[in-house]
Order: C-alpha cells, then sequence, then structure tokens
C-alpha cells in the first residue's frame, strides 16, 4: 500500500507565535512495535496516549511526515466543539441513547481538555466561553430550530437563545441579527496544544518520529510500515491521517479533502474586538468561523470548499489566494469598520470532510489490524479526544461502549471517483458561492443553485 507524500504545509500563525521546541529524530534502521499511528496530529496522539493508559506496557510508535501539528491540528480554528451541532446526524446513525451518550462525551471532553491542560502544564490558551451559532443574513435567522428540536426530544438542552443585543454585545457586531450559546465549548492555541500532548506522550513512553513520512504498508502479521530511513515491524496500525487518507485506495471515496482558510489581525485594542471570550460561527455552509487569540488578535477563517484533484494535498491546503481573499472579504463584510491594513497572516488548510460530518473509524478491508479514523468535517478539535478512546479500543481488542459505537464500521455515503468527485464538486462548491452570496445581499438564490447546492456534504452544523 503506497502513500502519497507532500511537501510540508505553510507555517500558520499558531506555528509560528510559538518558541520552536525542535524536532524529533527521524526514524532509521529496523524496530518492532506493539502498534504503530501515522499522523502526529491530535487524532494519532490521543490514540496513543489513550493506548498507554488503557496499557501502559504496550509498545506504541508514532511516524509523522513534517512535525507533530505540522497538518491540520497546527492550522485550524482553535475552536474545541462537541457534537451537539451534529446532533440530527447522530441521531439518525445512531439509537436516542447512544445518541446523547456520544453528545454528552463531546461535551464532557471540553472539559477534559482543559483539566488535561492544567494537569500537564500545557499552556495552550484553553478558554471556555462557549459558542456563538450565529445568522448573519435574514434567510439564516433560526437556521439552528431543526437541531434544538432534536435535543428537545433526546431531552437536552445544550442551547440558549439569546437577545439580539446580548448577541451583537458578545460579538461586537451589528452584522449578526440572531443567534444561540452553548456554553461548554472553548478555544485553544491548537498548535500549542499539539506540543503539549507530544511531551506528555513522550513522557508517558510513546516513541515519537518526525520528518518519518510512510511511504508503504506492507500487509501481513506483522504489518511492515517502511519509511524512507528505516521500517517497524508492527502488530497493529492505526492510521491517523486526516485528508492525507485520501491516498489509500481503501479510503479515497470515504472522505473529501476540502480548503478551509484563515486570516488574522494585528493585535487590537479593547475598542477594535468584542469583549467576550467566546467563538462564533454563522450559519452559511461555507460557514466563518472566528475568535479572539491570547495575544489580542482576531483570527477569522471561513470553510471555502476549494479542492484539488484527486483530494492531493498540495498547495490549495497551504496558502491558496483565491480562498484566502474569500475569507478576507468575509471578515470586512462582518467587521466593517476596521481598517483594511488590520489583516497582518493567512493561511489555508485541509478538511476531511465526511458526507454527513461525522467521523468513520474501522479496520481496512481483508486487512483486520490495520485501523482509521478519518472524516473529522472541521469539528476535530474537541471529538478527537474520542477518536482516541474509539482507536485505542479498537486496536486493543477492548469490547466497551467505544469499540461497539455506531461510528465503528458504519455504513456512509461514497463520494463519486475522480474525475467526477472532482469536477462534480467543482460544480457544487459554484452553486453553494452563488447561492450564499445571494442570500447575504438579501436576494433569493435562483432554483438551479439551490438544486446543486443541496448536493453538497454537511456542513459544521446541522441544518
Amino acid at each position: 500500500m503506497k502513500l502519497n507524500l507532500t511537501p510540508p504545509l505553510k507555517p500558520s500563525y499558531w506555528q509560528q507565535s510559538i518558541a520552536p521546541v525542535g524536532v524529533l529524530p527521524a526514524l532509521t534502521g529496523e524496530h518492532q512495535a506493539d502498534i504503530v499511528i501515522i499522523g502526529g496530529g491530535f487524532v494519532g496522539l490521543w490514540t496513543a496516549l489513550t493506548i498507554k493508559e488503557y496499557e501502559p506496557d504496550c509498545k506504541v510508535v508514532v511516524l509523522e511526515q513534517d512535525i507533530c501539528g505540522g497538518g491540520a491540528s497546527g492550522r485550524n480554528g482553535g475552536m474545541v466543539m462537541s457534537w451537539w451541532p451534529k446532533i440530527s446526524s447522530l441521531n439518525v446513525l445512531c439509537s436516542p441513547e447512544e445518541s446523547l451518550f456520544l453528545a454528552n462525551a463531546s461535551e464532557r471532553a471540553i472539559s477534559e481538555l482543559g483539566e488535561f491542560c492544567l494537569q500537564h502544564n500545557i499552556d495552550a490558551h484553553f478558554v471556555q466561553k462557549g459558542w456563538l451559532w450565529t445568522a448573519t443574513t435574514p434567510a439564516h435567522v433560526n437556521a439552528w430550530d431543526s437541531t434544538l428540536k432534536v435535543c428537545e426530544r433526546l431531552g437536552a438542552a445544550p442551547f440558549e437563545r439569546l437577545s439580539v443585543e446580548d448577541l451583537q454585545r458578545r460579538t461586537g457586531s451589528s452584522s449578526h441579527l440572531a443567534g444561540v450559546l452553548e456554553a461548554s465549548n472553548a478555544t485553544v492555541q491548537p498548535f500549542a496544544l499539539v506540543q503539549g500532548m507530544r511531551r506528555v506522550a513522550l513522557e508517558k513512553g510513546v516513541s515519537i518520529y518526525e520528518k518519518s513520512g510512510v511511504t508503504n504498508i506492507v500487509s501481513g502479521n506483522p504489518v511492515q510500515v517502511q519509511t524512507k530511513g528505516g521500517v517497524i515491524a508492527a502488530q497493529k496500525v492505526v492510521l491517523a491521517t486526516n485528508a492525507w487518507s485520501t491516498s489509500i485506495p481503501a479510503l479515497a471515496r470515504t472522505i473529501a479533502a476540502v480548503n478551509s482558510s484563515i486570516v488574522v489581525t494585528k493585535k487590537l485594542n479593547e475598542q477594535q474586538a468584542w469583549q467576550g471570550g467566546e467563538c462564533i460561527t454563522d450559519s452559511q455552509l461555507l460557514v466563518n468561523y472566528y475568535r479572539k487569540t491570547h495575544d489580542g488578535r482576531i483570527a477569522f477563517g471561513k470553510g471555502t470548499g476549494a479542492m484539488s484533484y484527486g483530494s492531493i494535498i498540495n498547495e490549495v491546503f497551504s496558502e491558496d489566494t483565491e480562498s484566502i481573499d474569500m475569507t478576507r472579504d468575509d471578515f470586512f463584510k462582518i467587521y466593517s469598520t476596521m481598517d483594511k491594513e488590520i489583516v497582518e497572516q493567512s493561511w489555508s488548510g485541509p478538511i476531511d470532510r465526511t458526507f454527513d460530518s461525522l467521523p468513520v473509524f474501522g479496520s481496512l478491508s481483508a486487512h483486520n489490524n490495520i485501523f482509521y479514523g478519518i472524516g473529522w468535517s472541521g469539528n476535530g478539535v474537541g471529538p478527537s479526544r474520542l477518536g482516541g478512546r474509539i482507536l485505542a479500543s479498537i486496536a486493543l481488542e477492548r469490547d466497551n461502549e467505544w469499540s461497539q459505537c455506531s461510528l465503528v464500521d458504519r455504513a456512509y455515503k461514497p463520494f463519486p471517483p475522480e474525475p467526477f468527485r472532482y469536477l462534480g464538486g467543482r460544480l457544487v462548491r459554484r452553486a453553494v458561492i452563488r447561492k450564499e452570496q445571494a442570500e447575504m445581499s438579501g436576494r433569493d438564490a435562483n432554483v438551479l443553485d439551490r438544486w446543486l447546492a443541496g448536493l453538497a456534504p454537511a456542513g459544521l452544523e446541522d441544518k
């Protein structure tokens, strides 16, 4: 099984704003391990830490082609969210009882993350002030109603409706017309969190090799995991490769790699930024998401949905000019009084999106000792902690609520093969852009654009 290695992505603001911690040595020579984890981001490191928690004597090796956090985990918006916005999708997949279990577990994982940082002295700028789900055009007012109704039927009330006055005070912009608050959510400096997790994993006895991209996986018992410099014979392998999983033929149609971009402002004074610590999204499918940083900036992102042919992780997912321009334009629509020179940094990154916005876990067909957990769909910072429990449980063959949950070996809608995925994806994306531009301008989108937009995968929130 050949894997495609990709050049390092452009460093994000998060990676540039903390002191460098040094690169761990690359893999050389021949080694043996109980479990090899491919990918040194949130999912890979949570899996490694959970395995060591369950079985401290298990020999765990993490292989990362760049540095830990060099991929999506070090370049996202740092919004730690639950699965409550996806409760409709969960409720289709799971029983009501399991939907509640997974949503509640994802909410608890946010506080657990803060406790983990406190316990291990990780300065990841954890701030738990909630998330505002908003409408910035009349067409999107009450976009959350169906989600709140599902919560109500399940006996849960994670959201609070806000008055317009309270919402605009919290967001610092009159562009926000309506919204709800989910109080459990948080923000972090994502690269600082990854680096802290890496340190803890090393302290727990996990072996981590950076600049050690996997070039080939030879199935068998043991599995042979090959890099340019070495090889590891492992009893089991866990693929925590996010959007890079599209290079694995068995997983290529499970997800589509789509672009998201972020701009970061200069440091703002108190009059320029909103006063609360909430993170914010609007209700577009190509969602805007934004939050304040620890040093007084605004980080403003947009899921722009750009793709590459074959979902190859190239410059589209590193620094895409068109996507960054779209993001900057939307920032100034929301914060129209800001000086046009206030934006200081920008970058792009990949999202591994499934059709229903929920991740997929399992083992590769005919390879019952190679496991995967992919498809985080722009909401992996918090739920990746649960993903680590699921992957650790199935890799260690534990019979528990994680290995038996409905996200494992589940049915899912596959994306079409190339060239239809790329060509169709571009067609649908342009329709979504036109539809949302019309809605944001107070106009009705045309019928064809509405129909084509309905073919798009679910976004950050259920609608």
